[in-house]
């Protein structure tokens, strides 16, 4: 069964008019944006509801969940999805069918067959699967993401797939990697529509990296959300080359050059706002392996509230950064969230009394008013080079992306020394650490001691999801062992799993930190060449509280799991 569905036009009229009342009244938006939207659809013959989310009006999570509102049923959620082993009523609803409507058939309860559907309003593609199936058709609402994942699981070789025909004309034929001929498959209608899918999803779900994988038998695409990777599709292995092609050429990369790593950008336009991409490729066995970071503007806030750091530290932080003069390092291993705290720190700084220049690798974000530099290691270009440089731009706060040498490292101090503000980061497991580190690249002690104003610690654990999270008791044993007391073992919470948080139990992350300001104590340490275990105490004994226990205070305070805690931050961290 292969037809093209076009609904009514009076019918997809009603739908929408029914559709943006209850847009309205459920408060998504208001008349004025459903106004503009049914002008736009107007003028370029789409649909009220594609028109809403190209704009970025509306999410699809809130347009799912008005569909649902509309059927008078709960819509279906991705582990009732997950739960299909076998396609339902293959011989009857075929895959290029169902790909092209956008509906998927659940299990047969009786007489009547539910189907799932993006568009659960569209009667024309209800009354042709009723009478294809010979069944009554109760639509229900899904969200567009977990029903491309269930057809792309379920139908993984249909026929005439948008996939698939973009090497029908090859499928039988080596494929010739020149670059004419990696060009020519990147330029292909379905193929860009495949990219542009995979990328508009990640940023409809808030993913905040995209990985491409190239197997023996397969293009793997994960996402990663709150840290924890996601596998959310699966292509056939012949579709590797032009995928990664396309997205080389978007990030305008060299598609001919597949033995060397190579770096590169894209900038769209997703649902009415910009998003940057930063595309990092490298070679791999079965092709190159591409991963985007997901750089949105419109989710990014600057704040340290999001952030979620404790009250405390982010005071201490924020009057290290009012300082004249010194180093203030923000420490701990990749992804934890290191370059965005400096960035809320940025953030706060009056730049129309004080000039700000940073050095990136890269700049994540445009902050304005003040001066960004990427580094160019290939023309010599480092951060070294450019700290130099800049010291004769008169700056009041520089920030330098990462000390990874020796000479960034003296410069730096030279540059607090002779009166100015240096913020940068270290990779380090602590804060105490960061001066066993610095002393490991060969920054003499007393030159610490004399212009080390403060190190933050941090990484970033889950947030607990608070539409579904459900109190925790807790064994005492293992109370006792965390230092966990009775009274607060009570407030403890689980995570479940909901719609709402793709059923993970988990919405978001925050920033858990520690803030070691050095006292004339850990100065005399420091100058003993104390190792950071000495420093750490000597820190905890003047009131500095660890990353595991100000984690274990989140957990407390309901923001997120002791499990959490424990993944990110062990016990043996703590020295």
């Amino acid at each position: 069964m292969n037809f093209a569905v076009f609904p009514e036009p009076a019918d997809a009229e009603a739908a929408d008019t029914l559709l943006a009342e209850t847009l309205i009244t459920r408060g998504v938006c208001d008349s004025v944006t459903i106004d503009r939207a049914r002008r736009v659809a107007q003028e370029n013959a789409q649909s009220l509801p594609i028109v809403l989310l190209q704009l970025g009006l509306v999410s699809e999570g809130a347009l799912t969940a008005a569909y649902a509102s509309l059927t008078g049923y709960d819509a279906v959620c991705a582990p009732r999805l997950a739960a299909l082993e076998d396609a339902v009523l293959p011989e009857r609803l075929g895959a290029a069918f169902l790909r092209q409507t956008r509906a998927l058939p659940l299990p047969p309860e009786g007489d009547t067959l539910p189907l799932a559907m993006a568009n659960p309003l569209d009667d024309f593609i209800v009354s042709a699967v009723s009478l294809a199936v010979g069944l009554k058709v109760r639509p229900l609402a899904v969200l567009p993401v977990d029903l491309e994942a269930a057809l792309t699981r379920l139908y993984p070789e249909g026929s005439s797939t948008p996939e698939d025909e973009a090497d029908a004309a090859s499928a039988d034929e080596p494929l010739e990697e020149d670059a004419d001929r990696l060009k020519d498959l990147a330029s292909e209608a379905p193929v860009i529509r495949l990219v542009n899918q995979i990328i508009f999803r990640a940023v409809e779900t808030h993913a905040s990296d995209i990985h491409l994988e190239p197997y023996e038998d397969r293009l793997r695409v994960r996402y990663r959300y709150d840290g924890v990777l996601h596998e959310v599709d699966s292509q056939p292995a012949r579709l590797t080359s032009a995928v990664i092609s396309r997205v080389k050429i978007m990030a305008r990369l060299d598609i001919a050059e597949r033995r060397l790593p190579q770096d590169g950008r894209i900038k769209l336009a997703v649902r009415g706002h910009s998003v940057d991409f930063r595309v990092s490729s490298i070679p791999s066995l079965h092709g190159e392996s591409v991963v985007m970071r997901v750089l949105d503007r419109g989710t990014s806030s600057f704040d340290y509230s999001r952030l979620g750091l404790d009250g405390e530290v982010a005071t201490r932080f924020r009057a290290a950064l009012e300082e004249p003069n010194g180093i203030v390092l923000v420490t701990g291993p990749t992804g934890s969230g290191k370059t965005t705290t400096l960035y809320t720190g940025l953030a706060g700084i009056k730049v129309d009394q004080r000039k700000v220049i940073t050095i990136e690798d890269p700049i994540e974000y445009q902050l304005a008013g003040i001066n960004q530099i990427q580094i160019r290691p290939q023309i010599g270009l480092t951060f070294a080079t450019l700290l130099r440089a800049i010291l004769r731009q008169d700056p009041d706060v520089i920030m330098v992306g990462e000390i990874r040498d020796l000479e960034t490292a003296q410069i730096a101090a030279q540059a607090a020394l002779t009166g100015h503000l240096v913020l940068s980061t270290l990779h380090t497991n602590s804060a105490a650490a960061a001066v066993t580190r610095l002393r490991d690249m060969g920054l003499e002690d007393y030159l610490q001691t004399a212009v080390l104003r403060g190190v933050l610690a941090q990484r970033l654990v889950r947030r607990l999801c608070h539409s579904c999270r459900t109190p925790l008791a807790l064994d005492p044993a293992l109370g006792a062992r965390l230092g966990i007391s009775d009274g607060d073992a009570s407030r403890l919470w689980h995570a479940v799993g909901c719609p709402e948080c793709r059923h993970t139990g988990y919405r978001g992350r925050l920033a858990i930190a520690e803030y070691l300001a050095p006292s004339p104590a850990i100065t005399r340490l420091i100058l003993d060449r104390a190792d950071d275990s000495a420093i750490e105490r000597q820190a905890v004994a003047e009131g500095m509280r660890t990353l595991f226990h100000n984690g274990i205070a989140a957990a407390i305070a309901g923001e997120t799991t002791i499990e959490e805690v424990v993944r990110i931050v062990r016990p043996a961290d703590e020295g």
